[in-house]
């Protein structure tokens, strides 16, 4: 028995066709938009809430957090939106849920000049510096983990985390599915990629979020409940369960941001399918840097990339034979007949208006 989650990033562009990043927007700006989004008291306690109470509701600001002397949150430097899925027993209705609620947010943050535009790293900027510098109590807080070390670079990315457990799997299963995960990410993700832009205009690949995270930051991410089941890595493959909902909890985080939400949907029945085969033998504890940054730059006009999404494609339809799921893989097989990534889409829109703004207009509304 599986269960499925989908934590996934809105960037946002406003009236004015500035894209509303860290530079162009205020905290209250976007909070403004959350305060008038609903809150579900049967959410509680799956959802997590956290120390700063940002995340109260299904929707909340992802930025970067600021502190004093002391874990009390004095600023959140906002990059966008996330919206958040409850635990789903099914992947249709996961999808459905985030569907619910991308249209309320779309809805509600027109009313305050903004709009989504699909994009997973920032177009314009390739550096995020915390200013004021950080003082000294955030500098030793970033020490405490590997992800807060590098707590800089999500301020300038946008993606989901695609969320899967199964009732019944071990400690060591998990981390295993972890591994394999991680080592097969590169292979995998060009299902996804939609950062083409670096620097206000078109980067030499397809994902430009891969290629500057990937390999810093995790491909996937298990959740245990014991601190001596974890195993050291930088960056991190296990972290501690912070609730008891994430307790096994297996956590893709090295796709792009997708504007069609049919794909998350074929992606979690790939997660899916590579869960329940047992013939890929691949198993990596921390990123390949570099097969990620080929896989960014070339996707799957890149041989090794293609010929291993192609026997990873095979091998999922062969463990998914007798499951409904199995229909979800249809728009990743057609991405991976054309040799095409929604990054492809992106560029003709781009040479089509010469314009990242105007580009980034057209994604969700088309």
């Amino acid at each position: 028995m599986f269960h499925f989650g989908i934590e996934h990033e809105v960037a946002f562009i406003d009236n004015a066709g500035n894209f509303a990043d860290f530079s162009e927007v205020k905290f209250a700006d976007f909070n403004q938009i959350v305060e008038r989004l609903p809150i579900y008291k049967d959410d509680y306690p799956q959802l997590r809430i956290g120390d700063a109470g940002i995340k109260e509701k299904r929707w909340y600001i992802e930025g970067f957090e600021r502190f004093a002397d002391s874990e009390e949150v004095v600023e959140c430097l906002p990059k966008g939106i996330e919206i958040r899925t409850t635990i789903n027993p099914d992947i249709s209705s996961a999808i459905a849920e985030l569907d619910v609620s991308f249209r309320l947010l779309k809805e509600t943050a027109a009313e305050y000049g903004y709009s989504p535009a699909l994009i997973s790293f920032n177009p314009n900027y390739d550096k995020f510096v915390p200013n004021p510098p950080l003082n000294e109590y955030e500098t030793k807080r970033r020490q405490a983990s590997p992800e807060k070390q590098t707590a800089d670079i999500p301020m300038l990315t946008y993606g989901p985390d695609l969320n899967i457990s199964m009732v019944g799997l071990t400690t060591e299963s998990i981390i295993d599915i972890g591994r394999k995960l991680t080592f097969y990410s590169p292979y995998i993700i060009p299902f996804s990629y939609s950062s083409p832009f670096y620097q206000g205009g078109l980067w030499e690949g397809f994902s430009v979020r891969t290629f500057m995270r990937t390999g810093k930051r995790p491909a996937a991410m298990v959740f245990l409940e014991k601190q001596e089941e974890l195993i050291k890595s930088i960056p991190s493959l296990t972290k501690i369960a912070r609730i008891r909902a994430e307790i096994g909890r297996i956590e893709f985080k090295a796709f792009d941001s997708c504007s069609d939400f049919s794909i998350y949907a074929g992606l979690l029945a790939l997660l899916k399918g590579m869960i329940l085969e047992d013939s890929l033998p691949g198993r990596a504890t921390v990123p390949d840097a570099k097969k990620h940054q080929i896989s960014a730059q070339e996707a799957f006009d890149n041989e090794d990339i293609f010929t291993g999404a192609k026997q990873i494609m095979q091998v999922v339809e062969s463990a998914l034979k007798n499951d409904p799921d199995l229909n979800l893989l249809a728009p990743l097989k057609t991405h991976l007949e054309k040799r095409e990534t929604p990054a492809h889409k992106l560029i003709r829109l781009y040479k089509q208006t010469n314009s990242i703004e105007a580009s980034l207009k057209q994604t969700y509304s088309s």
